[in-house]
């Protein structure tokens, strides 16, 4: 019997211990997942909702005790993980609001009497999530998933488990049916027999490339489909227009909340040489004031990493960049899993801050002389999930907008995600959509229903 350790980053005290599944225990629950499925996917939009709604009360009455596990399992700042709840508890309000609107059927005029286009739940929707975000990941997934019929097994990340099973409890608080969102205790190499089993009909994954290949090699060997939400290395480009006080504030904010840790953060500052000494200037001291500590203490800002390796990583990144020429303009030191928030300078498309992504409190600095020369700096990534343009130019920044090969182009915003806008990359950052109208058709049927009379 394996058995799992949760682990504080903050302390390295053990949070709680786990017992891994065996692969019988997981068989039975995809099979009561998939007998489920055949009673959720017949109640009405209406019973949806109702569960849904009080599902987002759960989040909202017990969002202290839930962010403090989130706290404790990972080491987000616990202001910022109280506001994750919330932002759970939204979503859950916005598809059981929209859901309905979203998959009404589609009237089509063709030759037929009548023809549409009508979109039905999929089956047992298996979601892999990560540790840095550990509700809202799962959320984003599920209240749409289950909105539209489907049921949800979950595969999350390990140091997360209870964050997983509290999740589950939401459902079961709120009144859902047995098995219609279920948790699965287990270890990566039992993922891939999961993805194989008949009762699962599709996948979505947030997580690396590496594992968002293997999910996907997988599934397509076993013709189901996947959505994939993997990587970035969002670019923050600053033109010599923009507002400099709110941009600089708006560039700490896209860095380092979360402590970095972040598919979505800023993590390249691209910025006009003309008033790079500037902004620079601002952005450091700005830095500097943010306030490390203890991620249970209310005034933490930068808590610890939610790993030591991941640290280690991050710092690696960095002593291999600063070898190629780069310069640290802040911070730099790593002590166990906390990383000081860093800003480094002169850096080149050929540095690790450049070219990799970096899953931590680090931003890397590069100047650019020309419109042209920002655009391509940008592009130049494997990465496509989304950039932020700030200028007070807003005309031309909407002519620049197709330029981007990305996900999403935010104009005078950090780039983040909002239910009602769909959410996704493109190139290595993975492909299909969540969140919005888009994110709810993802796991559907497609039916085109065509009748003459």
């Amino acid at each position: 019997m394996s058995i799992i350790k949760s682990i504080n980053p903050y302390n390295d005290q053990v949070v709680d211990t786990f017992k891994i599944q065996s692969d019988t225990e997981v068989e039975k629950v995809l099979e009561n997942a998939y007998k489920q499925f055949e009673s959720w996917k017949k109640t009405s939009f209406e019973e949806r909702k109702k569960y849904l709604l009080a599902a987002a009360e759960v989040l909202k009455k017990n969002k202290h005790d839930y962010a403090k596990l989130i706290t404790l399992e990972m080491g987000k700042p616990i202001k910022q993980a109280i506001a994750e709840i919330e932002k759970c508890a939204w979503v859950c309000e916005f598809y059981a609001e929209s859901a309905e609107k979203h998959l009404a059927n589609e009237i089509i005029q063709t030759d037929a009497h009548k023809s549409y286009i009508s979109y039905e739940p999929l089956g047992v929707i298996l979601a892999i999530m990560p540790w840095n975000y550990p509700f809202w990941q799962v959320f984003r997934f599920a209240a749409p998933a289950l909105m539209a019929g489907n049921v949800a097994v979950l595969k999350h990340a390990s140091n997360v488990f209870g964050s997983a099973l509290n999740i589950q409890k939401v459902f079961e608080l709120a009144g859902f049916p047995n098995h219609c969102f279920n948790t699965l205790l287990i270890e990566t190499k039992q993922v891939e027999k999961v993805i194989e089993n008949k009762a699962v009909k599709a996948v979505t994954l947030t997580g690396s490339e590496a594992a968002g290949a293997a999910v996907a090699s997988t599934a397509g060997k076993n013709i189901k489909k996947t959505v994939l939400e993997l990587g970035g290395s969002n670019a923050l480009i600053v033109f010599k227009d923009a507002e400099i006080e709110k941009t600089v504030d708006t560039c700490i904010q896209a860095r380092f909340q979360n402590t970095g840790q972040s598919c979505i953060a800023g993590k390249r500052l691209l910025i006009d040489e003309n008033i790079a000494d500037v902004f620079l200037e601002k952005l450091i001291k700005k830095v500097k004031s943010l306030k490390s500590g203890n991620p249970e203490n209310e005034d933490t800002y930068i808590g610890v990493m939610a790993r030591e390796d991941l640290a280690e990583e991050l710092e690696i990144q960095l002593i291999k960049s600063v070898e190629k020429g780069a310069k640290i303009l802040v911070g730099g030191k790593r002590e166990g899993a906390y990383f000081e928030p860093s800003v480094v300078e002169n850096v080149s498309p050929q540095m690790e801050v450049f070219s990799k992504e970096t899953f931590g409190p680090l931003l890397a600095v590069t100047r650019f002389k020309t419109e042209a020369e920002a655009v391509a700096l940008s592009n130049n990534s494997p990465y496509g999930l989304g950039v932020s343009l700030f200028s007070r130019n807003i005309q031309r920044m909407e002519s620049l907008i197709p330029q981007f090969e990305e996900g999403a182009v935010f104009i005078n915003s950090l780039v983040k995600s909002d239910p009602r806008l769909p959410f996704g990359g493109i190139k290595t950052s993975g492909y299909g959509r969540e969140l919005s109208k888009e994110g709810i058709r993802e796991f559907v049927n497609v039916k085109t229903v065509f009748i003459n009379s």
